[in-house]
């Protein structure tokens, strides 16, 4: 007697490998790309480094990978954690791969090709526009000479602005995708407090975020500054603090999950989001914070570069200044603090604008070009 069994084969899931050189805890693009991309049947994989001080890593609906290296920082760091993760790829069946900025690309460029996969870049950053590349003229021409030879030979990317975009459209023909660093529209609403009238920054503390004149500003200001965040700029940080004498004016509260940033953000009167510019990615890029204090409720002050004058067309959420002396920024923080009616209404435009400005409403575009370049 002969028994006919009916063989049933799910559907092989098409499996995409991220890289970045942080450790992962604190990458909220990251999180929210690979999460829809995994919620949407994909195989998902996010690699990183490890840190001595990393955190555990959380449970996510992705694959999460660290990567241990014995240097830290620098040309070695950088040398050393490309090798380890060009054979952690070499080792590992993927369909495709996206390289997150310009020190991750070269091990995925040699691999897609070893592969013949897919790959696509994802640029957070115009890597080559950073202020601290820009002022070291041997770091800045090696970089350089890394973009132009490996983002040509990226048909498939997206990046954080148009501006950027553009700019890589200019340099090398690519046309490139704007996925923005946008927030998962919470179902509940801020709850703002008018009482503790703190400044906030949140983000990276690294070079060309203007703390050369905020911190002196804080001299004159009518308010206590509350940072957080980390970066290379710290230490620097820490000393214009004491020279400045304003240590009992600013609090610093180092990295921060992002459950606990939203409350501190709704406890905010004002967020900040200076840049100086000095390397042309400052002038075109458009950070999470931006989007951040938006979903908080949160009036904010940042320049006038292109992507937010645009933004602040559609929603008046914010106030633009090119001004950064230490005199110009005290003066606009002071007329923003006493100015009640303004505060209202940037924060009733926030509430408008983070209904737009969503996560709900970006990963669409996100889930769109993945299938376009897996149906190419």
């Amino acid at each position: 007697m002969h028994i006919c069994k009916t063989l049933f084969f799910l559907p092989v899931l098409k499996k995409i490998v991220f890289t970045v050189t942080n450790d992962l805890t604190y990458d909220q693009r990251m999180h929210r790309i690979c999460t829809t991309l995994s919620e949407n049947g994909y195989d998902v994989t996010l690699v990183g480094r490890k840190l001595s001080s990393s955190l555990p890593l959380s449970h996510q609906k992705f694959n999460q990978q660290r990567i241990n290296c014995w240097f830290k920082k620098g040309k070695w760091f950088y040398a050393e954690y490309n090798a380890r993760l060009f054979f952690y790829l070499l080792y590992h069946r993927m369909d495709a791969i996206c390289a997150i900025d310009l020190d991750t690309i070269l091990p995925c460029l040699y691999i897609s090709k070893w592969k013949r996969i897919k790959r696509i870049y994802d640029a957070h950053e115009l890597f080559t526009g950073l202020k601290e590349v820009v002022i070291r003229p041997s770091v800045y021409k090696k970089w350089r000479s890394i973009e132009g030879k490996a983002v040509p030979q990226f048909k498939w990317g997206y990046t954080v602005s148009q501006s950027i975009a553009g700019e890589f459209k200019k340099r090398y023909g690519a046309t490139y995708e704007t996925i923005r660093n946008v927030p998962v529209l919470k179902k509940e609403e801020p709850v703002t407090n008018t009482q503790d009238r703190f400044i906030l920054y949140q983000g990276a503390v690294n070079e060309a975020r203007a703390f050369e004149w905020l911190i002196p500003a804080m001299k004159e200001i009518n308010s206590k500054l509350v940072i957080c965040g980390d970066g290379n700029f710290m230490p620097k940080l820490k000393e214009l603090i004491i020279a400045n004498k304003v240590q009992d004016k600013i609090e610093l509260k180092g990295m921060l999950p992002p459950d606990e940033l939203w409350h501190i953000a709704q406890q905010a009167y004002i967020g900040i989001a200076l840049a100086e510019n000095t390397g042309l990615n400052q002038y075109l890029a458009l950070p999470n914070k931006f989007f951040d204090y938006v979903h908080a409720g949160l009036p904010q002050l940042t320049m006038n570069y292109p992507e937010y004058v645009q933004l602040n067309r559609e929603f008046e959420v914010a106030v633009l200044t090119g001004n950064l002396a230490p005199e110009g920024i005290a003066k606009t923080l002071n007329n923003l603090l006493a100015d009640d009616v303004l505060i209202t209404k940037l924060r009733n435009n926030c509430l408008a604008a983070r209904r737009e400005w969503c996560w709900q409403n970006e990963e669409k575009k996100l889930l769109a070009f993945y299938q376009s370049v897996f149906n190419s």
